[in-house]
C-alpha cells in the first residue's frame, strides 16, 4: 500500500545526507494547490524578516530536481498529510511546521477517525519528523495531538494563517460587482451559500434528493440566490448537469473560496469545518443535516456535541426554508464557539507562526 511512499523517501534520503540550505524554505503542496493561499501568508511573514528562497513543491508530481529541492530545505511547511514523511530521514537542521489547512477542531480526522492500524502507524511515524503543530487555540490541542499522535509537547497554539485574511482590508462592495458581472442571476438578491460535506455513505452525497430548488425558490428566490459550492469529490455523485442555471449557482470551481464567504450573506452547510471561518464574520449560519444519525454512526463525528455548532440546525428542507424565511438565525451561538476555537483573534497569526519559528532556530 505505501510503496510509492517508500520509493519516494528512498530518493529524498540521498539528497538528504547533504548539506542544507539555509535560505530555503518549502511548501508542501497537492495537485490542485489546495491551500496555497495559508502558505502566502506564510511566505510574506518570511519576507518581512530576510531573503529567503521559496518553493512550492507538489508531493503527487515530484521529480529528481523537486525532491532534492525539498531535501534540503532549512524550513518546510505542510498543511495537510504527507504520509511519505514516515520513510523520510531529514537533515538535523531542517524544521518541519504542520499548519494544517482548517482552523479549530469540529469534526474527527487523521487518526481520530481510522480504524486502519497501518494508517494510525503512518501517521503517528509522520508526526515524529514534524517539529512543530499548530493550533487555532489550547483548547483544541487535545484533539491534534490524538489526530496526528504526535507529542503535545510539539503542538504550539499561534493561531491559523489562513485566518489573516478577514483582518485584512476588502472592498466587499467591488467583489460583489464583480460577482454580479459573472452571475447576473445574482443582482439585487442576497447570496446564500451552501457548502455541503462529502459523505463516506453514497446515498446521501446527492443533496438534490434532500433540498426541493423549486420549493426553495418559490419561497425564498424574490430576495435570495442560492449559490451551491460543493466538495470536489461531491460532483462525481450527481446524475444530472449541475453548471448553473436559473435555480442556482455552482461555485465548485470558483477560485477563491474565502472571497464567496465575505460576499454570501448566508451559509448552509452540514459538518464542514468552513463553518468555523464563517463564523468569524458573525453572519447566519445553518447546518443542514438531512443524514444526521447515518453520518454519526457511519462517517467520522465530531470531537464535541453536534449541538453547540454556531446557528441554526435543520433536519428537513422545509424546516431550512422556514428558519431563512423567518430569520431565525440563532446567532447568539457564534460567539461562545469562537472563544473555544481561539485563542487569538487579531489577524497576526502568521507573524506570531515566523517569529516563533525563526526565534527559536
Amino acid at each position: 500500500m505505501y510503496n510509492k511512499h517508500k520509493l519516494f523517501a528512498s530518493i529524498f534520503n540521498i539528497f538528504s545526507k547533504s548539506s542544507i540550505n539555509k535560505n530555503q524554505i518549502t511548501f508542501i503542496l497537492d495537485d490542485n494547490n489546495s491551500f496555497k493561499g495559508n502558505m502566502k501568508f506564510i511566505e510574506e511573514e518570511f519576507l518581512n524578516n530576510g531573503q529567503f528562497d521559496f518553493f512550492y513543491f507538489n508531493k503527487n508530481k515530484p521529480s529528481f530536481s523537486s525532491i532534492k529541492k525539498l531535501a534540503k530545505s532549512k524550513y518546510i511547511f505542510l498543511d495537510d498529510n504527507f504520509l511519505a514523511m514516515a520513510f523520510m530521514n531529514f537533515n538535523k537542521d531542517t524544521v518541519i511546521t504542520q499548519l494544517w489547512h482548517a482552523p479549530g477542531a469540529f469534526k474527527k480526522f487523521g487518526a481520530s477517525s481510522s480504524n486502519m492500524k497501518e494508517e494510525i502507524f503512518m501517521i503517528s511515524k509522520s508526526s515524529e519528523k514534524i517539529d512543530y503543530l499548530i493550533t487555532s487555540s489550547d483548547n483544541v490541542s487535545y484533539f491534534y495531538e490524538d489526530a496526528f499522535r504526535i507529542d503535545k509537547s510539539k503542538i504550539k497554539p499561534l493561531g491559523n494563517s489562513r485566518v489573516d485574511y478577514y483582518f485584512k482590508e476588502h472592498n466587499i462592495n467591488n467583489l460583489r460587482k464583480n460577482f454580479d458581472k459573472m452571475y447576473p442571476q445574482a443582482v439585487n438578491k442576497k447570496i446564500i451559500l451552501y457548502a455541503p460535506t462529502f459523505r463516506e455513505n453514497e446515498k446521501f452525497n446527492n443533496v438534490f434528493n434532500f433540498l426541493d430548488l423549486e420549493k426553495f425558490n418559490k419561497t425564498l428566490g424574490d430576495d435570495y440566490i442560492l449559490a451551491l459550492r460543493f466538495h470536489p469529490k461531491l460532483k462525481k455523485s450527481y446524475k444530472q448537469n449541475i453548471n448553473f442555471n436559473k435555480n442556482f449557482i455552482d461555485l465548485t470551481d470558483y477560485e477563491n473560496e474565502q472571497e464567496l464567504l465575505l460576499i454570501s450573506d448566508i451559509l448552509i452547510t452540514d459538518y464542514s469545518s468552513i463553518m468555523i471561518e464563517y463564523g468569524l464574520l458573525n453572519k447566519p449560519i445553518f447546518f443542514f443535516v438531512y443524514d444526521f444519525s447515518s453520518y454519526l454512526n457511519l462517517d467520522r463525528g465530531f470531537y464535541f456535541d453536534y449541538k453547540d455548532v454556531p446557528g441554526k440546525i435543520v433536519y428537513t428542507d422545509d424546516e431550512l426554508i422556514e428558519a431563512i424565511a423567518c430569520e431565525d438565525f440563532e446567532k447568539d451561538k457564534i460567539s461562545d464557539f469562537l472563544n473555544f476555537q481561539f485563542d487569538n483573534l487579531d489577524g497576526k497569526s502568521s507573524k506570531r507562526i515566523v517569529d516563533y519559528i525563526l526565534n527559536k532556530n
